[in-house]
């Protein structure tokens, strides 16, 4: 048999196929089936086969995410075969390429390595800081719907973040754990201590409207009013009960106010009316008074006026805005009539001095006429009358002075 061989390899006499390696030659295969060209050739194919797989190997983990633990494996693999390969070519340097791409392998393992610490150390930094948030509010918080639903998203971040170091990552779970719990305790015992309020408010404001239905029917306007106001200022310190008895009490509350409120309006409108009547009698008394200037003969006008004087007492007390210009009105009339009567006096009346005397004498007795009735208006309570007579009281204290001024002239 002849021979056949190339840079690689060989087929000697006997059929033995050898291939070159740095170790020196060893035998790969025997053929005996045809000529030593196809030993040769069938024998530099099957390298050409594992070639492939290096270079589609080479190909994968430069192009792919391949995992270095499996990369490894396939070099391994590809390294045993090209050991044993019964093939002829450059095995030398197809190991060389998986050893190059062992090196390449092992960069990768440390780049992975190095990106699952970094991995790590970040989600332990994201745990903790979702620890730290959760302990915060645990501690801290106080409005509890915002708070809890702020508890669940931590936990599903928690959920979603990558695992890190076990031994931290359940410390960490502990301290989430705890805070949870201490957080639902907290707002349990808020809650708790929130509907005790809520009761001894309920009961506080169901005291309120019974007191404030009780003086609903009261005509004590002032006193009652007054009293409102206090049960008021009570009901805003009494605190929230729940909803629905809140708005049943309060219900009961201003029903009852606006029932004592509006009686009371009702009967504060009455008396306007009454008192803008008198109003209206003094203001038509005043203009018949005034009617009487100049004053011509004084005693007709004393006269005159006295009916008038007589009907002004009996019309009544007036409201606080008319009362200076009615009373002012009056004045100016009763005194133009005593400078005309002191005129008239000094000109014609040598008695004057008597009756001066005698004016100053009944006025002083209407007086104290007067301050009996007001002492007895006091004691009943009537304070319609009571004004009247404080009135009638003004104008006499007047006349009395300037009878006496006038007395005092005459005696002077």
């Amino acid at each position: 048999m002849s021979t056949a061989s190339d840079a690689w390899g060989r087929v000697a006499d006997d059929g033995t196929v050898y291939v070159h390696t740095a170790e020196g030659e060893r035998v790969v295969g025997s053929w005996q089936a045809g000529s030593p060209d196809e030993a040769l050739a069938f024998f530099q194919r099957k390298f050409a086969a594992l070639e492939t797989e290096v270079s589609l190997l080479e190909q994968r983990i430069a192009t792919t995410d391949i995992s270095p633990a499996h990369a490894q494996a396939s070099i391994s693999r590809l390294l045993t075969a090209v050991a044993d390969a019964h093939a002829v070519g450059d095995l030398d340097g197809l190991r060389g390429r998986l050893e190059a791409l062992t090196g390449v392998v092992d960069h990768r393992r440390e780049e992975h390595k190095a990106a699952r610490e970094q991995a790590r150390s970040q989600a332990l930094e994201a745990k903790e800081r979702i620890v730290a948030e959760a302990e915060r509010i645990a501690a801290e918080a106080t409005h509890w719907k915002a708070s809890g639903e702020r508890m669940r998203q931590l936990l599903e971040e928690w959920k979603a973040a990558p695992r890190g170091d076990r031994a931290t990552e359940t410390a960490l779970w502990k301290r989430l754990s705890a805070a949870r719990n201490a957080f639902t305790k907290r707002r349990k015992a808020y809650f708790a201590g929130l509907e005790e309020e809520r009761e001894l408010a309920r009961a506080r404001k169901e005291k309120l409207a019974t007191e404030a239905e009780a003086l609903a029917s009261s005509t004590d306007w002032a006193a009652t009013a007054s009293a409102f106001r206090e049960l008021m200022r009570s009901w805003k310190e009494a605190g929230r009960a729940d909803r629905a008895a809140e708005e049943e009490l309060w219900s009961r509350f201003k029903a009852a106010q606006d029932m004592f409120f509006q009686a009371r309006s009702q009967v504060v409108h009455a008396k306007d009316a009454e008192l803008r009547e008198h109003a209206s009698a003094k203001t038509r008394l005043l203009a018949e008074a005034e009617r009487l200037l100049p004053v011509t003969d004084a005693r007709a006008a004393r006269a005159a006026l006295r009916g008038i004087q007589e009907r002004w007492e009996q019309a009544g007390p007036v409201p606080r805005e008319a009362h200076e210009r009615l009373e002012g009105g009056l004045r100016r009339v009763e005194e133009a009539l005593r400078r005309a009567e002191d005129t008239q006096w000094r000109r014609s009346n040598p008695e004057a001095l008597s009756r001066a005397r005698g004016t100053v004498e009944q006025i002083r007795s209407a007086i104290s006429q007067l301050e009996g009735q007001l002492s007895r208006a006091q004691q009943s309570g009537d304070a319609r009358a009571q004004q009247r007579t404080e009135e009638a009281l003004a104008a006499r204290r007047s006349w009395l002075a300037e009878a006496e001024r006038t007395l005092a002239e005459l005696s002077g």
